[in-house]
């Protein structure tokens, strides 16, 4: 790649990956407050404010993968302030991948009438709409991994019978060690690779 290239990806894949991230952890925030957790609206995490929810390592490491997964900070939540911790769990953890696919899926919609219905043809919003969908289909399917401490694994634990509570929390305490094994190998993107693709064919009809 190009140094030239190199910049353009930044300009395009930089933003849009912050605004994915940006809105992933606000409803994550958002639906805890819902469920009667407000830990992270009073920590100030309920805003669209990206410094917020920034992680300086994940947002480099975003860059330095090729684009194919990175994190922000996690949002608090205490699980004793819900009604129905493990309901409420699975909902506010699947916020944040839910709204990765919703953005996806708006950036999809734009591409289609601006581009495809009314002719407009700027190389870099084209750019823009496809790295749109793509970057947030990526954040949606690494984000439900079960592997800890992903969204998927919180969704994993409430949908499990209680009596295997403690054999999952004793693999919890490997699971960072097995998902960064994934990624150094780049063995998460031969499990992601094929799904990302599919959906993003999907959405974009192409």
């Amino acid at each position: 790649m190009s140094n030239a290239e190199l910049i353009n990806n930044l300009i395009i894949n930089v933003p849009v990956f912050i605004l994915a991230i940006t809105v992933h952890e606000y409803f994550h925030a958002w639906s805890a407050n819902k469920f009667g957790d407000p830990t992270a609206k009073n920590m100030g995490r309920m805003t669209l404010y990206p410094p917020a929810h920034l992680d300086l390592l994940g947002s480099a490491v975003f860059i330095l993968s090729g684009f194919t997964f990175g994190w922000a900070k996690p949002v608090p939540v205490n699980i004793f302030n819900l009604s129905n911790p493990r309901r409420d769990d699975f909902w506010i953890s699947f916020a944040g991948p839910l709204s990765n696919i919703g953005q996806a899926i708006i950036f999809a919609l734009v591409f289609k009438i601006v581009v495809i219905n009314y002719g407009v043809h700027s190389e870099y919003l084209i750019q823009l709409f496809k790295m749109g969908v793509y970057i947030n289909l990526i954040l949606a399917c690494f984000n439900m991994i079960p592997l800890f401490p992903l969204d998927g694994s919180h969704m994993l634990r409430t949908m499990l019978p209680l009596k295997y509570e403690l054999q999952l929390e004793s693999f919890e305490r490997f699971a960072p060690y097995v998902l960064l094994l994934l990624i150094i190998t780049r063995f998460h993107w031969v499990i992601l690779g094929p799904v990302v693709e599919y959906f993003y064919y999907l959405l974009m009809g192409f």
